[in-house]
């Protein structure tokens, strides 16, 4: 695959390829706007946040310049009527985060807080993709990752989400995560929220920092170099990054097992071992003593990466120059490289010997037997998979002062991702047809795996699930914003703007020999022309202020997007901020949003294909035991009929920052989410297929070839030549429409809370802090017209928090944070009923040598300092509710010069 952009998109890759300017480009497509919510000046409401807040950056000009909020078009205000979370760059640091993975698993809104957020090689999904809420998408994401206010490429070959690791810790400069709906300002994804990692604008000098971590049977280490120069107009810096860490294996921890019975549970281990279980008559017979009844059992979490083995090359690269009083340029580029190595347990695979392989040794008077086997023993432990995902991305965007404080900005935003994975696993034909051999020249030993000629163990093993996809994005945006007229609580202020979207993805997705593998291929592509808007009316302000009403602010915002693929949508929210006093903020907001089906999920997708099984595993209640020989048909992949996922969100909250406490902020949300036709595959493996009228639409009975064929359309078949083959020597069982589809809902509400409290002191200062989630219902809806069950009976905790409590004395800061998951009630594993709670704790502490060595300081991160284990599940891998890689110890140091 030669990976171009076709179609109308390909322009802007075009030009890039023919040596075009950034700075050109921006100019012909109109420029692109920066799309940040803000760019001046700081907000004007508190902001919940971890570190300081974009006031304090303002303050001490740690923001480079220009301040962006999330939310807002309108410059110089904060977004009315919303929560914002923010973590600064000083808090980013004293997280120890190696990778923005980690920083997310650090906000309790986050789904993967306190888990250990590592991306796999499989080409499903390799990223961790954050979840605000944890609405859950398909191919895509109801969280919106941005990048200074733009979209990334997205990475893998079965879906189109980012992959937040692209941008590495030591280049951002805040992150502002709005846990509401954002679609009425971006447009698709942003249901569960939008987090906006913003990165340095400026740099002056030559930083460099390391990091060097140590856990049992864990290394790390990272480390980056940024150079710059600042002339004052202007700014011009480049970062390289590095990060490495190995793998843990299961067997490295002792929680993680598949053999329960320590912990109350049930034995899960797997029977297909070495030395194998042969199955006569339904009798189990252990090798190698053949006695009645006896079975070998091996843990297949052994030797199964819990974390894979990963090492990330990044480049960010910055410049920004005023070129005149009244225009000014900027423009941001990455690279960045991914490449895990992935084990997982050796191929199994359970299968009939006769009496005609040489190697079959009978028990007793039986002509065959069903033999289980592992291949441990010749292809060793675990399969080893690699996967390598590239992108990169430039964005250059222009600022015109127009006079009278208007502005227009510009941007154009250009990415491309590479991405590829290897999945080792071994023929199952060629199994088969071994075990069918004749001569020992031909047959597979499955007694004695190593007795096997060399070659017909070559050919079973030669053999990989491969998939390869290269991803494109190009963008033009123009936002004009400024005031209208005055009121008497202020200036009317209005922003509105137009933005043209492409992306692309061509993929491919096989198995087979490495030299000879098979498939299918696939090339889709959208483009999405949108227009918004913005409007701000401050009522009460400083020119009509009186008792119990210091100021009052509404603002209405909306957006319609004219996507070229699921047609058009028009996504509306309106918000109120209410200050009675000035310490006191009371907010509110409704809105609408939405989540277009991804390209990864749409008809045209990779794995889109009609997939014939010889046999029916799957049935109804009444089915005859003899169906169970009968074939299974599947229309399997993506759905050209799908319709956007959507949402109505809303929120109420407070924020106090008391005249009497200086440096105490108190906050508190309530949050409102209706999540419908949300995007999932119909359950068909599950009984409940059948037995619910809902899912009737999703599969036929005794299918005749008509309905099949009609179902599958120009599809490519997978199992059989053809459907007329099929039904010439059988008769169909069933017919699943296993395509991606809109099927059910999730109803949530809750209360996002954030206490902080920073203290000077006569020796430096204190702080300490209380912020996280309490899940007041959540309720989702497998298929519509279906009942809602209640999740927080079964499978999800109502809490998550973080309590930090720390202090500075002269150059020496310390800092100790308790992060919890609260455990929850649990159906379907007995004999167990409920999971713990997960807390760990962890430290860091940081000096400033000062004098000694200028400009240097010294960190030490202990992560899970008590070595708390995960919460126990009756259920392989032994364990959920969180995750760790042990006790773990982080040395770093940092200096400037």
């Amino acid at each position: 695959m030669n990976g171009q952009v076709a179609g109308r998109g390909a322009a802007g890759f075009h030009l890039l390829r023919l040596g075009v300017s950034a700075a050109v480009i921006a100019w012909i497509l109109g420029g692109g706007s920066v799309a940040y919510a803000q760019d001046s000046a700081p907000p004007a409401e508190p902001v919940a946040q971890v570190g300081k807040s974009p006031q304090d950056a303002a303050a001490d000009g740690s923001g480079g310049g220009d301040i962006v909020v999330t939310g807002t078009l309108i410059r110089g205000v904060a977004p009315v009527g919303t929560n914002v979370i923010g973590v600064d760059r000083e808090a980013v640091v004293a997280t120890g985060a190696v990778s923005t993975n980690d920083l997310l698993a650090q906000i309790p809104q986050v789904g993967n807080f306190g888990t250990v957020p590592i991306g796999t090689g499989s080409y499903a999904l390799p990223i961790v993709r954050p979840n605000i809420r944890n609405l859950g998408a398909s191919g895509g994401s109801t969280t919106l990752v941005l990048m200074n206010g733009h979209r990334l490429v997205g990475a893998g070959v079965l879906q189109t989400s980012v992959d937040p690791s692209i941008i590495p810790p030591d280049v951002i400069e805040r992150v502002e995560i709005i846990p509401d709906g954002g679609s009425s300002i971006y447009g698709s994804d942003a249901i569960g929220g939008v987090i906006n990692f913003i990165t340095r604008k400026r740099y002056n000098g030559i930083g460099i920092n390391a990091r060097y971590g140590i856990a049992d049977d864990y290394k790390s280490f990272d480390g980056s170099v940024i150079a710059g120069r600042d002339w004052g107009s202007g700014s011009i810096f480049v970062s390289y990054a590095y990060a490495w860490h190995n793998n843990i294996l299961g067997i490295d921890r002792d929680y993680v097992t598949a053999d329960n019975r320590a912990g109350g549970g049930n034995d899960n281990r797997g029977t297909a071992c070495t030395p194998a279980n042969v199955l006569i008559g339904g009798i189990p017979y252990a090798l190698p003593g053949k006695v009645p009844g006896t079975i070998n059992r091996c843990d297949q979490t052994d030797y199964a990466d819990i974390v894979p083995r990963e090492k990330r090359h990044s480049v960010f690269a910055g410049l920004t120059q005023e070129l005149s009083d009244v225009v000014h340029f900027s423009l941001t580029g990455y690279w960045s490289q991914r490449d895990t190595v992935t084990r997982s347990a050796q191929s199994t695979q359970s299968d009939t010997i006769t009496i005609l392989n040489p190697y079959f040794s009978r028990i007793g008077t039986e002509l065959s037997q069903t033999v289980a086997m592992s291949f441990d023993s010749v292809f060793g432990p675990s399969n080893v998979s690699p996967a390598r995902f590239s992108s990169y991305g430039i964005t250059p965007s222009m600022e015109f002062d127009l006079g009278g404080g208007w502005q227009l900005r510009t941007r154009a935003n250009l990415g491309r991702s590479e991405n590829k994975t290897t999945e080792d696993a071994i023929n199952a034909s060629a199994v088969t047809a071994a075990l069918g051999g004749t001569t020992t020249a031909t047959a597979l030993n499955p007694y004695n795996l190593s007795a096997t000629s060399p070659s017909v163990l070559a050919r079973i093993n030669d053999f990989v699930n491969y998939g390869q996809a290269t991803q494109e994005l190009a963008e033009g945006r123009a936002v004009v914003d400024g005031p209208l007229f005055a009121l008497a609580g202020g200036e009317v202020r209005l922003a509105a703007g137009a933005e043209y979207h492409y992306e692309n993805i061509r993929s491919f997705t096989g198995s087979g020999p490495i030299a000879a593998i098979t498939g299918g291929s696939s090339f889709a592509e959208r483009d999405v022309k949108s227009v918004f808007g913005e409007l701000l009316v401050p009522l009460v302000g400083e020119g009509n202020r009186s008792p119990g009403l210091y100021s009052l602010e509404i603002s209405g915002s909306a957006r319609y997007d004219d996507y070229s693929d699921v047609g058009g949508t028009t996504n509306p929210k309106i918000g109120i901020t209410y200050r009675p006093v000035r310490s006191l903020t009371l907010r509110g907001n409704y809105g609408t949003s939405f989540h277009a089906p991804s390209l990864a999920d749409l008809g045209n997708s990779v794995d889109s294909r009609v997939q014939v099984i010889p046999f029916s595993p799957f049935r109804a209640a009444n089915s005859s035991p003899f169906d169970i020989l009968r074939p299974t048909i599947a229309i399997a992949g993506g759905n050209a009929n799908l319709k956007p996922e959507k949402a109505d969100t809303w929120s109420l909250g407070f924020d106090f920052k008391p005249d009497f406490a200086p440096g105490l902020v108190l906050s508190a949300t309530y949050f409102n989410v209706r999540f419908t036709d949300a995007i999932a595959v119909p359950p068909f493996t599950s009984p409940v297929l059948f037995a619910d009228p809902n899912y009737s639409s999703f599969y036929i009975l005794n299918p005749t070839l008509a309905q099949a064929t009609a179902a599958a359309g120009s599809l490519r078949i997978d199992g059989v030549p053809s459907l007329a083959a099929l039904y010439a020597a059988s008769s169909p069982y069933v017919l699943f429409l296993a395509t991606r589809a809109n099927l059910g809902a999730v109803h949530t509400d809750g209360i996002d809370f954030n206490l902080a409290y920073v203290h000077s002191t006569s020796f430096g200062s204190l702080n300490a802090s209380f912020a996280g989630t309490y899940t007041l219902g959540r309720r989702p809806q497998t298929i519509k017209g279906g009942p809602f069950s209640d999740d927080l009976k079964n499978g999800t905790g109502r809490l998550a928090f973080t309590a930090g409590l720390g202090g500075k004395v002269g150059g020496f800061t310390g800092q100790a944070t308790l992060n919890h998951r609260s455990g929850f009630p649990l159906g379907g594993v007995l004999p167990q009923t409920r999971v713990s709670a997960f807390d760990t704790v962890d430290l860091f502490f940081s000096y400033d040598l000062g004098n000694l060595i200028k400009n240097t300081s010294l960190t030490l991160n202990v992560d899970n300092v008590f070595d708390q284990d995960p919460p126990f599940l009756n259920s392989a891998p032994g364990y959920t509710n969180g995750g760790t890689l042990g006790r773990l110890f982080a040395f770093g140091i940092r200096t400037k010069f």
